[in-house]
Protein backbone atom coordinates (compact mmCIF):
# COMPACT_ATOMS: atom_id res chain seq x y z
CA UNK A 1 0.00 0.00 0.00
CA UNK A 2 1.22 3.50 -1.02
CA UNK A 3 1.03 5.99 2.12
CA UNK A 4 0.38 9.56 0.82
CA UNK A 5 2.04 12.06 2.68
CA UNK A 6 0.94 16.02 3.59
CA UNK A 7 2.58 18.61 5.13
CA UNK A 8 1.93 21.71 6.87
CA UNK A 9 3.13 24.88 7.80
CA UNK A 10 3.26 26.07 11.54
CA UNK A 11 3.70 29.43 12.95
CA UNK A 12 6.58 29.22 16.38
CA UNK A 13 7.53 32.09 18.40
CA UNK A 14 11.04 31.65 17.01
CA UNK A 15 11.02 31.12 13.29
CA UNK A 16 8.19 29.50 10.29
CA UNK A 17 8.79 26.11 10.15
CA UNK A 18 7.92 23.53 7.89
CA UNK A 19 6.46 20.17 9.67
CA UNK A 20 6.40 17.06 7.12
CA UNK A 21 3.76 14.38 7.64
CA UNK A 22 1.71 11.23 6.23
CA UNK A 23 -1.87 11.39 5.73
CA UNK A 24 -4.35 8.48 6.34
CA UNK A 25 -2.63 7.17 9.26
CA UNK A 26 -5.40 5.75 10.57
CA UNK A 27 -5.90 3.85 7.46
CA UNK A 28 -2.13 2.70 7.42
CA UNK A 29 -2.45 1.67 11.00
CA UNK A 30 -5.92 -0.48 10.32
CA UNK A 31 -4.57 -2.35 7.24
CA UNK A 32 -0.46 -2.75 8.97
CA UNK A 33 -0.61 -4.35 11.81
CA UNK A 34 3.22 -5.91 11.16
CA UNK A 35 1.73 -9.21 9.91
CA UNK A 36 3.16 -11.34 7.34
CA UNK A 37 0.16 -9.81 4.95
CA UNK A 38 1.66 -6.06 5.81
CA UNK A 39 5.32 -7.04 5.22
CA UNK A 40 4.76 -7.67 1.23
CA UNK A 41 3.44 -3.72 1.19
CA UNK A 42 6.89 -2.89 2.21
CA UNK A 43 8.46 -0.96 -1.47
CA UNK A 44 11.27 -3.49 -2.11
CA UNK A 45 14.32 -0.66 -2.30
CA UNK A 46 13.07 -0.08 1.08
CA UNK A 47 13.41 -3.32 2.37
CA UNK A 48 16.97 -3.91 0.33
CA UNK A 49 18.23 -0.73 2.02
CA UNK A 50 17.60 -1.85 5.48
CA UNK A 51 18.98 -5.87 4.78
CA UNK A 52 22.22 -4.44 3.40
CA UNK A 53 22.47 -1.65 6.20
CA UNK A 54 22.29 -4.86 8.72
CA UNK A 55 24.66 -6.55 6.37
CA UNK A 56 27.01 -3.86 6.06
CA UNK A 57 27.66 -2.15 9.44
CA UNK A 58 29.07 -3.96 12.01
CA UNK A 59 29.69 -1.41 14.60
CA UNK A 60 32.31 1.48 15.83
CA UNK A 61 35.76 1.50 13.88
CA UNK A 62 34.85 -0.64 11.10
CA UNK A 63 34.39 1.09 7.94
CA UNK A 64 32.09 -1.30 4.69
CA UNK A 65 34.15 -2.99 1.91
CA UNK A 66 34.04 -1.21 -1.17
CA UNK A 67 31.85 -3.92 -2.76
CA UNK A 68 29.46 -3.24 0.20
CA UNK A 69 29.39 0.53 -0.39
CA UNK A 70 29.23 -0.26 -3.97
CA UNK A 71 25.88 -2.35 -3.43
CA UNK A 72 24.36 0.13 -1.24
CA UNK A 73 24.87 3.45 -3.53
CA UNK A 74 23.43 0.84 -6.19
CA UNK A 75 20.06 0.22 -4.31
CA UNK A 76 20.07 4.18 -2.89
CA UNK A 77 20.69 5.07 -6.64
CA UNK A 78 17.61 4.07 -7.82
CA UNK A 79 15.36 4.69 -4.82
CA UNK A 80 12.14 6.90 -5.71
CA UNK A 81 10.42 9.13 -3.14
CA UNK A 82 7.51 7.25 -3.34
CA UNK A 83 9.70 4.35 -1.96
CA UNK A 84 9.04 6.12 1.68
CA UNK A 85 5.78 7.50 1.03
CA UNK A 86 6.95 11.10 -0.58
CA UNK A 87 6.08 12.77 -3.85
CA UNK A 88 7.18 15.69 -5.97
CA UNK A 89 3.00 16.83 -5.69
CA UNK A 90 3.18 17.58 -1.58
CA UNK A 91 2.63 21.18 -1.19
CA UNK A 92 6.28 21.32 0.93
CA UNK A 93 7.75 21.12 -2.32
CA UNK A 94 5.44 22.96 -4.56
CA UNK A 95 5.64 25.90 -1.85
CA UNK A 96 7.50 29.11 -4.26
CA UNK A 97 7.18 31.85 -1.31
CA UNK A 98 10.46 32.68 0.49
CA UNK A 99 9.69 31.48 4.00
CA UNK A 100 9.75 34.33 7.00
CA UNK A 101 12.30 34.19 9.68
CA UNK A 102 14.79 31.27 9.79
CA UNK A 103 13.75 28.30 8.06
CA UNK A 104 14.14 25.25 10.17
CA UNK A 105 14.88 21.70 9.15
CA UNK A 106 12.60 18.93 9.86
CA UNK A 107 13.66 15.57 9.89
CA UNK A 108 12.41 11.88 10.63
CA UNK A 109 13.89 8.91 11.38
CA UNK A 110 12.94 5.44 9.52
CA UNK A 111 15.02 3.29 11.90
CA UNK A 112 18.09 3.35 13.72
CA UNK A 113 19.73 0.83 15.65
CA UNK A 114 23.82 1.09 17.58
CA UNK A 115 25.16 -0.03 13.78
CA UNK A 116 23.43 2.06 11.79
CA UNK A 117 20.60 4.80 10.98
CA UNK A 118 18.13 5.48 7.79
CA UNK A 119 16.59 8.92 8.35
CA UNK A 120 15.14 11.93 5.90
CA UNK A 121 15.75 15.48 6.27
CA UNK A 122 13.54 18.01 4.81
CA UNK A 123 14.48 21.43 4.21
CA UNK A 124 12.75 24.12 3.17
CA UNK A 125 14.01 26.81 0.64
CA UNK A 126 16.76 28.57 1.98
CA UNK A 127 17.63 26.19 5.06
CA UNK A 128 20.73 25.25 6.16
CA UNK A 129 22.23 22.25 7.81
CA UNK A 130 25.94 24.12 8.99
CA UNK A 131 28.70 23.04 8.37
CA UNK A 132 30.00 19.66 10.51
CA UNK A 133 31.54 16.48 10.64
CA UNK A 134 30.87 13.16 11.16
CA UNK A 135 33.35 11.53 13.40
CA UNK A 136 34.35 7.85 12.60
CA UNK A 137 31.32 7.40 10.77
CA UNK A 138 30.53 6.16 6.87
CA UNK A 139 27.69 8.12 5.17
CA UNK A 140 25.36 7.98 2.50
CA UNK A 141 23.12 10.93 1.39
CA UNK A 142 20.42 10.42 -1.58
CA UNK A 143 18.48 12.99 -2.62
CA UNK A 144 15.24 12.17 -3.19
CA UNK A 145 13.62 15.71 -3.94
CA UNK A 146 15.06 18.91 -4.90
CA UNK A 147 17.69 21.26 -5.41
CA UNK A 148 20.78 21.99 -3.44
CA UNK A 149 24.16 23.09 -2.44
CA UNK A 150 26.65 20.44 -0.83
CA UNK A 151 30.05 22.20 0.24
CA UNK A 152 32.59 19.37 1.85
CA UNK A 153 36.21 19.51 3.44
CA UNK A 154 38.77 16.95 4.45
CA UNK A 155 41.33 17.50 6.96
CA UNK A 156 44.76 18.20 5.26
CA UNK A 157 47.32 15.56 6.65
CA UNK A 158 49.50 16.64 8.44
CA UNK A 159 47.11 19.66 10.48
CA UNK A 160 49.16 22.97 10.21
CA UNK A 161 47.02 24.36 12.98
CA UNK A 162 50.56 25.44 14.92
CA UNK A 163 52.08 27.59 12.38
CA UNK A 164 53.42 31.11 13.57
CA UNK A 165 50.95 33.10 11.76
CA UNK A 166 48.14 30.99 11.91
CA UNK A 167 45.49 31.33 15.32
CA UNK A 168 45.74 27.79 17.10
CA UNK A 169 42.07 27.46 16.83
CA UNK A 170 42.00 26.71 12.77
CA UNK A 171 42.72 23.83 10.81
CA UNK A 172 43.57 23.60 7.43
CA UNK A 173 41.01 21.71 4.90
CA UNK A 174 40.78 20.40 1.58
CA UNK A 175 37.66 21.49 -0.83
CA UNK A 176 36.06 17.91 -1.57
CA UNK A 177 32.79 19.41 -3.08
CA UNK A 178 31.59 22.60 -4.22
CA UNK A 179 28.50 21.89 -6.34
CA UNK A 180 25.00 21.72 -6.38
CA UNK A 181 22.58 18.51 -6.68
CA UNK A 182 19.20 18.35 -8.47
CA UNK A 183 17.08 15.17 -7.82
CA UNK A 184 17.33 12.87 -9.67
CA UNK A 185 21.00 12.25 -8.87
CA UNK A 186 23.41 9.52 -7.46
CA UNK A 187 24.15 9.41 -4.06
CA UNK A 188 27.04 11.16 -2.26
CA UNK A 189 29.26 8.91 -0.03
CA UNK A 190 31.65 9.90 2.98
CA UNK A 191 34.27 8.28 5.13
CA UNK A 192 35.52 8.42 8.27
CA UNK A 193 38.64 10.77 6.83
CA UNK A 194 37.35 11.03 3.32
CA UNK A 195 35.10 11.75 0.74
CA UNK A 196 34.06 15.77 2.49
CA UNK A 197 33.53 14.00 6.16
CA UNK A 198 32.66 17.73 7.27
CA UNK A 199 30.03 18.82 5.20
CA UNK A 200 26.86 21.08 4.89
CA UNK A 201 24.01 21.40 2.87
CA UNK A 202 22.17 24.70 1.63
CA UNK A 203 18.69 24.30 -0.08
CA UNK A 204 17.92 25.96 -3.41
CA UNK A 205 14.61 24.76 -3.42
CA UNK A 206 12.43 22.62 -1.04
CA UNK A 207 14.72 19.68 -0.57
CA UNK A 208 14.56 15.64 0.93
CA UNK A 209 17.37 13.76 1.77
CA UNK A 210 17.79 10.16 2.65
CA UNK A 211 21.10 9.73 4.51
CA UNK A 212 22.51 6.51 5.87
CA UNK A 213 24.90 6.74 8.98
CA UNK A 214 27.02 3.96 9.91
CA UNK A 215 27.36 4.10 12.83
CA UNK A 216 24.81 6.71 14.50
CA UNK A 217 26.11 10.08 16.21
CA UNK A 218 26.50 8.75 20.02
CA UNK A 219 28.05 10.88 22.57
CA UNK A 220 29.07 8.33 24.87
CA UNK A 221 30.60 6.57 21.74
CA UNK A 222 32.76 9.70 21.00
CA UNK A 223 31.49 10.17 17.90
CA UNK A 224 29.69 13.73 18.97
CA UNK A 225 28.37 16.26 16.32
CA UNK A 226 31.00 19.08 15.70
CA UNK A 227 30.26 22.54 13.74
CA UNK A 228 32.49 24.18 11.70
CA UNK A 229 33.29 28.26 10.07
CA UNK A 230 35.17 28.21 6.52
CA UNK A 231 37.45 31.11 6.23
CA UNK A 232 39.91 31.49 2.59
CA UNK A 233 42.91 30.02 2.28
CA UNK A 234 46.23 32.79 3.07
CA UNK A 235 49.36 31.12 2.57
CA UNK A 236 51.92 31.86 5.79
CA UNK A 237 54.34 34.61 5.51
CA UNK A 238 57.21 32.23 6.45
CA UNK A 239 56.58 29.90 3.29
CA UNK A 240 55.91 27.18 5.21
CA UNK A 241 52.85 26.10 2.84
CA UNK A 242 52.67 28.27 -0.34
CA UNK A 243 50.52 27.11 -2.95
CA UNK A 244 49.57 28.80 -6.25
CA UNK A 245 46.68 31.04 -6.61
CA UNK A 246 44.33 28.35 -8.47
CA UNK A 247 45.66 25.88 -5.80
CA UNK A 248 44.85 27.97 -2.95
CA UNK A 249 41.22 28.02 -3.66
CA UNK A 250 40.85 24.56 -2.81
CA UNK A 251 41.89 24.94 0.39
CA UNK A 252 40.48 26.76 3.69
CA UNK A 253 40.77 27.18 7.67
CA UNK A 254 37.54 25.51 9.61
CA UNK A 255 37.57 26.71 13.45
CA UNK A 256 35.53 24.72 15.14
CA UNK A 257 32.42 26.54 17.05
CA UNK A 258 29.72 26.51 19.53
CA UNK A 259 26.54 24.86 18.10
CA UNK A 260 24.85 26.73 15.80
CA UNK A 261 21.32 28.25 16.03
CA UNK A 262 20.74 27.49 12.55
CA UNK A 263 21.39 23.73 13.40
CA UNK A 264 18.27 23.14 15.53
CA UNK A 265 15.96 20.80 13.91
CA UNK A 266 12.07 19.77 14.62
CA UNK A 267 11.79 15.94 14.87
CA UNK A 268 8.56 14.47 13.49
CA UNK A 269 7.39 10.74 13.35
CA UNK A 270 7.84 8.04 10.72
CA UNK A 271 4.58 7.11 9.01
CA UNK A 272 5.84 5.76 5.59
CA UNK A 273 6.05 2.65 4.51
CA UNK A 274 7.83 0.21 7.65
CA UNK A 275 10.83 -1.85 7.09
CA UNK A 276 10.22 -5.64 8.07
CA UNK A 277 12.83 -6.46 10.55
CA UNK A 278 11.49 -10.08 10.31
CA UNK A 279 12.61 -10.65 6.80
CA UNK A 280 16.58 -10.16 7.19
Amino acid sequence: MTIEAMVEQRREPVAHVHRVGYANRALRKKRCKRTKKCASTVPMALQDLFVSCRQMFKGPDSVPLPEEIKRLCNILDNMKPEDVGLSSELQFFKTKAAVKGTPRVTYTTIYQCNDFSMCIFFLPANAVIPLHNHPGMTVFSKLLLGKMHIKAYDWVDPPRADGPDTPIQLRLAKLEADSVLTAPCNTSVLYPTAGGNIHQFTAITPCAVLDVLGPPYSKEGDRDCSYYKDFPYTASSNGEMELKKEEGSCYAWLEETEVPENSKMDGIEYLGPQVDESRC
